[in-house]
């Protein structure tokens, strides 16, 4: 019975085993899942140096009057650490703009150059129109000498004081304003003009412009800047000098005042009253003659404030 009864056991255990294994053939089979694949972007690499971009375009930008007796507010390019003017050094700005001015006389060309923090060099030739300028042939005239010898005995001093006026630099900011008029009248004597006299003999051209205006008229500073000189007596051909410096080497020049109300190192503002017009040093009747220089150019004042507006 005991020997049944284990074979019985073993029966049963394969015949159980056996019905498994066919249910499980009969059971729904999962359908085979697709599987996609992904292509891993491939591994950047850090390079040890990053490499060099193509520098940025360089050049210079203009804003003024590329003529005989004009000036120009310039921008030099990004990085400038040197900037010459016909081979002598301008200061720049942080800014980067800088101020070139061009004499009554200038010739047909002149030449920038910048230097830049990373050692390029860049270059720039400007043209520089030429003007007609207002001749007046007196071939019956000669020309008038000046006193003697009391003007070779003043004289000396005077321009003393003028040369060393114009050496003062100041950091006034007033060369970038729009200047305005002094005052308003009738231009009596343009900028450059010039006289010939008996035998071709040529008088000195007008360095200034001058303005037609009664006694006492009121004159007001045409740009920020610094009283450089206030005549305390009248000079031989000047009279009453006033001189303002605008800064960057551009300064003004106020002859034959009647009166001057501003002081040497004073800050005056553009549009206030500095002096009252007159008729003292070399002149035949009151007016203002208004000067301007940059460095040692001539500028014509007609350029630099515009067309004058109508007197009120």
């Amino acid at each position: 019975m005991k020997a049944r009864g284990g074979i019985s056991t073993i029966l049963y255990r394969a015949a159980a085993l056996a019905l498994l294994i066919t249910l499980g053939s009969c059971a729904t089979q999962p359908e085979p899942r697709t599987v996609q694949r992904v292509t891993a972007p491939p591994v950047r690499r850090l390079a040890t140096q990053q490499p060099q971009r193509a520098p940025l375009p360089v050049s210079f930008s203009y804003s003024g009057s590329m003529i005989q007796g004009g000036i120009v507010i310039g921008i030099a390019p990004a990085g400038t650490s040197l900037l010459s003017f016909n081979g002598a050094a301008i200061p720049v700005a942080a800014d980067g703009r800088f101020l070139i001015g061009f004499d009554r006389d200038a010739g047909p060309s002149a030449s920038l150059l910048a230097t830049l923090d990373d050692g390029r060099v860049v270059r720039d030739t400007l043209t520089i129109a030429p003007r007609g300028w207002d001749i007046s042939r007196l071939s019956t005239l000669p020309k008038i000498p000046l006193p003697q010898p009391e003007f070779d005995r003043l004289r000396p001093a005077e321009l003393a004081q003028i040369n060393a006026a114009r050496r003062v630099q100041s950091d006034s900011q007033g060369w970038r304003q729009t200047f305005l008029w002094p005052t308003t009248g009738r231009i009596s004597t343009l900028f450059g003009s010039q006289r010939i006299y008996q035998n071709g003999e040529a008088g000195s051209y007008h360095s200034g412009l001058d303005v037609a205006k009664p006694q006492g008229s009121v004159i007001l500073a045409p740009a920020d800047g610094v009283v450089i000189l206030a005549a305390d007596h009248p000079f031989t051909l000047e009279g009453n000098l006033l001189m303002i410096d605008h800064g960057n080497g551009l300064n003004t020049a106020f002859l034959h005042l009647a009166r001057i109300d501003v002081r040497v190192g004073e800050r005056v503002r553009r549009g206030q009253p500095v002096a009252l017009s007159g008729k003292t040093g070399r002149a035949t009747g009151p007016h203002l003659h208004w000067s301007l220089k940059w460095r040692e150019a001539k500028i014509d004042p007609l350029l630099v404030a515009g067309p004058m507006p109508r007197s009120e």
